[in-house]
């Protein structure tokens, strides 16, 4: 079938090619067409031309980039991404893609990869055994980038948007409870960085940003500390400091009093004894340093301290970052709010908040029930037992008095 608009040629069962006229060539006059093969019944390759011509009438069709989806990829993640992510960011998008996108359709054309292809990926990836949480995190990633794609007009949909992902079970936070946190500082006090492990455990910051912290983002007058920068490795050996996370990350910390007279002593520690002439420059205000007056390897901090105080203090193996967790979940389970926990935590959203740390709600929404019952029944009966037996005293006081006049 064949039109000055374009063309609908069969090519086998239930597949058409569809050919969009755009017009002249300016130099040999020859018709230019748009190329799309479509898959279905007549009536979709119908629908798909007449869908194309109302777009190139109003300007807004474009013919699809035949850039291969490895070459687009290394552009997206040079000019697009690089410059809005942070250097640990970015290697691990890059890391997902060269993993699990590229081998199976690097070598395709961005612009012809179907939904179907991306879906029998990711069911690829769960047969191999990765978690439902890997394929999410690689589908947010090619999700984005492609998504650019479609803003640069180099394909005319997003395909990423048409799958379906698998569930991801909700893994249980692993926190140390009171007690346990009580007897991880009371070990940790024996350890040279007693302190970080202090701030770590009382402020909820990420590692990367007690890392970072420097003395004049401490005030000792406010006992407050200020959250401006992260400290990140750098990709073949030393370090660099970084935006936060979010700009909500910058933010402001109230220190326990307990925490500002450990800070107070350590400083007064360090300027006795450290001789930053060896260290770097840069790391000259650094909290947190190591014996020659460098940032601090987290790696290392993990290995060579923090676990051995687990290990001596008899608790569980967690993570150093899992004590920004039992930081946030102390602090809900003592009843602070949680709009107050967000803010100390530099979450996105309260919301955001309440859905990790959901955990902790049972146990609050208890003690506010227990509260509640008690200021509207329990209260009251005391009370009007408390004025009977009130009221029962002061007859009995009056009648002794009765009786002992009469007496008399």
């Amino acid at each position: 079938m064949a039109g000055k608009a374009g063309q609908i040629i069969p090519r086998g069962e239930r597949t058409w090619l569809v050919r969009v006229f755009m017009g002249r060539d300016s130099e040999s006059g020859k018709r230019k067409y748009v190329n799309k093969t479509i898959h279905g019944t007549l009536r979709d390759a119908q629908a798909y031309l007449s869908r194309s011509q109302r777009d190139r009438d109003l300007g807004v069709f474009f013919e699809p980039s035949r850039m291969s989806l490895d070459g687009y990829l290394d552009k997206w993640l040079e000019t697009a991404a690089k410059p809005k992510l942070r250097a640990k960011t970015h290697r691990d998008y890059e890391a997902l893609l060269r993993r699990y996108v590229r081998p199976a359709l690097g070598s395709r054309p961005a612009s012809k990869i179907e939904p179907l292809e991306i879906q029998g990926l990711y069911a690829d990836m769960q047969e191999r055994g990765l978690s439902a949480r890997t394929v999410r995190f690689t589908h947010a990633v090619l999700r984005s980038a492609l998504q650019q794609a479609v803003k640069w007009k180099l394909i005319p949909q997003n395909p990423a948007l048409s799958v379906d992902l698998p569930k991801q079970a909700k893994g249980e936070i692993q926190v140390l409870n009171p007690q346990q946190a009580r007897d991880f500082l009371k070990e940790a006090a024996q350890d040279p960085y007693h302190v970080l492990f202090a701030v770590a455990l009382t402020t909820g910051m990420r590692p990367s940003e007690y890392l970072a912290l420097k003395w004049p983002d401490i005030s000792f007058s406010k006992g407050t500390v200020s959250i401006a920068r992260t400290l990140e490795p750098i990709k073949g050996g030393g370090w660099r400091f970084a935006d936060t996370k979010r700009a909500r990350s910058r933010r402001l910390v109230k220190l326990q009093a307990s925490v500002l007279k450990l800070l107070a002593d350590y400083r007064d520690a360090q300027v006795r004894d450290r001789d930053l002439s060896n260290g770097d420059v840069a790391a000259a205000d650094l909290i947190f340093v190591n014996s020659s007056g460098n940032p601090l390897n987290e790696r290392n901090l993990v290995q060579r301290n923090f676990q051995v105080i687990l290990e001596r203090a008899k608790l569980p193996r967690i993570r150093l970052y899992d004590l920004r967790h039992t930081a946030a979940t102390l602090a809900l389970g003592a009843g602070v709010p949680a709009k107050v926990v967000s803010e100390q935590l530099g979450h996105a959203s309260v919301a955001f908040t309440l859905d990790t740390y959901s955990h902790v709600l049972p146990h609050m929404q208890e003690a506010a029930a227990a509260q509640v019952e008690a200021l509207l029944f329990e209260s009251a009966p005391k009370k009007r037992v408390a004025r009977k037996t009130k009221r029962a005293t002061t007859h009995k006081t009056k009648r002794g008095q009765k009786m002992k006049a009469s007496s008399k």
